[in-house]
């Protein structure tokens, strides 16, 4: 543990959790531990049954634990999902909205903050747009200007590129740093590819599965901002892989 909690917007010890449609109580998270500093960059990532998204429920408080003890220092926290979860019958304006709205914000506040950060992932022209109207990348900037309308301290991300081509996730990442850096908030990403957990994070915390479970964490010291092309880039992938197999 950490000598100063406080500094750690997440503290998970000895967490575990059971499937809660399991009769038998079959864990789906068992003796989960690690920290989360504040500012930082972790991604989480490990293979199919791991409980990675059990686990995010579980921070969110949206799904309760076993056992164990998860100590929340952040004061707002927010989401962005990797099917988008946009209300299509809302423009995209009325989407980044809807937080501020249902935190009682009025009308002009909102709207306000909403047009801001529809301005920082680059889709001011799209505010009267529906969900059905944009590309799987533009839906993706929506769900987060919509997690950064509410500030949050702490942003969780549930494979935001899976759903992506190469080129949009590329650049939305590139924009996700930006924006990162900008507002000196703390990330935590599930994630499935290696060199893009390599590329973002300052921790990669390694899962596997059967009940869900830590298998190592990986601190990330290359240099910001980091050169995917660089040998020592390359020789981090090698020695991620190597700890993702031995687990498979």
């Amino acid at each position: 543990m950490p000598s100063d909690p406080h500094a750690m917007p997440l503290i998970l010890s000895r967490v575990s959790a059971a499937f809660a449609d399991e009769a038998d109580g079959v864990l789906a998270l068992k003796d989960v531990s690690f920290s989360v500093p504040a500012g930082s960059f972790t991604s989480i990532i490990g293979p199919s049954g791991a409980g990675k998204s059990t686990l995010m429920r579980v921070i969110l408080g949206l799904m309760p634990h076993e056992s164990g003890t998860v100590v929340r220092n952040f004061s707002r926290s927010a989401m962005v999902f990797q099917n988008y979860a946009l209300f299509p019958w809302l423009t995209a304006l009325e989407n980044v909205a809807f937080g501020l709205r249902m935190q009682g914000a009025g009308r002009t506040e909102r709207e306000r903050a909403a047009r801001e950060k529809l301005k920082e992932v680059g889709l001011e022209r799209f505010e009267s747009h529906y969900p059905a109207a944009l590309s799987g990348g533009q839906r993706q900037r929506v769900g987060l200007a919509r997690a950064l309308a509410v500030s949050p301290d702490l942003l969780i991300m549930d494979e935001p590129f899976s759903n992506l081509d190469t080129i949009t996730a590329e650049a939305l990442k590139a924009d996700l740093l930006r924006i990162w850096r900008a507002y000196g908030m703390t990330i935590l990403m599930v994630n499935h590819l290696i060199p893009d957990a390599i590329e973002l994070s300052d921790q990669i915390i390694v899962m596997g599965a059967h009940p869900g479970h830590i298998e190592n964490i990986v601190s990330i010291d290359l240099p910001r901002p980091r050169d995917t092309r660089s040998p020592k880039f390359f020789m981090q992938i090698d020695a991620l892989t190597e700890v993702v197999r031995s687990i498979s």
